[in-house]
């Protein structure tokens, strides 16, 4: 089924919390509301057709100038072999959108990420916490307005720039 065929296939089931199909530079996406997430999944994984059983991808970015963050998910259906992304958006200021790791298991680690990098909250989540980084770090690498510190516990984030080090 094409990308024309699931929106068709969602907008039907869902109505107005999925968005219109945008093209994109490599594949077709769809807006979805943040409250309808977890059933647009579970949709996309049950219904025969569609047989979305792979979340290939599930990575986040920052909007600061539309105070959004946005959540992508890169579905793929090995069954019927085809594709399709979806888009969450969440207010930048306090960022939730509900957990998908019901849906499929290895949203748990990417969610835990996006958690980490970008602060999005994913209500209903088993295990919200930092991944990459300590408990105890301050803020959001991810952000586009992000400071780091410039030590952490009296060890130095400062360092040179790569660009403009001299070569020996």
């Amino acid at each position: 089924m094409d990308s024309t065929g699931i929106h068709a296939a969602l907008r039907g089931h869902f109505d107005t919390a999925v968005g219109e199909l945008a093209p994109g530079p490599f594949e077709a996406s769809i807006e979805v509301d943040a409250s309808a997430i977890e059933a647009v999944c579970t949709f996309l994984r049950d219904e025969k057709g569609l047989e979305f059983d792979n979340l290939s991808n599930l990575s986040g970015a920052d909007y600061p100038e539309l105070e959004r963050i946005q959540a992508v998910y890169s579905l793929f259906s090995y069954k019927q072999r085809h594709s399709i992304t979806l888009r969450v958006n969440a207010d930048r200021t306090a960022p939730v959108i509900p957990t998908v790791e019901a849906v499929w298991p290895a949203a748990n680690w990417l969610e835990r990420e996006i958690f980490d990098l970008l602060g999005v909250e994913f209500s209903g989540h088993c295990d919200l916490r930092r991944i990459l980084l300590p408990e105890d770090w301050v803020g959001y690498p991810l952000r586009k307005d992000y400071e780091e510190q410039p030590d952490y516990h009296g060890i130095s984030t400062v360092r040179e720039n790569l660009l403009t080090m001299k070569r020996d």
